[in-house]
């Protein structure tokens, strides 16, 4: 029962990256996001996925239970998805402040 309310917990954080990731892609600017915000999820989810592969009990059970870490990894994947467009869009915003300098 553990692991499928830590499945649900997962699933639910994970169901709003997609969106986030493709409002990213799209808005083409950093405004409204946080860098210190994605960095600490980013590293909430490597955390947890050290947390599995460093269970024993979970390892000897990862036949039945790979969902839970793949779910980690998932959102771990949106999240750094996410953090490549704060990247590309940081340096648009810089490049658009440049041009309404000159």
């Amino acid at each position: 029962m553990a692991e499928f309310l830590e499945v649900v917990m997962i699933v639910s954080f994970g169901a709003s990256w997609p969106l986030n990731v493709i409002k990213s892609y799209k808005a083409r600017t950093t405004k409204g996001k946080s860098l210190p915000f994605l960095c600490l999820i980013f590293f909430g989810y490597i955390a947890g996925i050290a947390s599995k592969l460093l269970n024993e009990s979970y390892m000897m059970s990862i036949h039945s239970k790979w969902y839970v870490l793949f779910f980690y990894v998932l959102n771990l994947i949106m999240v750094g998805l996410d953090l490549c467009f704060y990247i590309r869009n940081h340096k648009i915003d810089r490049e658009n402040d440049k041009s309404k300098r000159v």
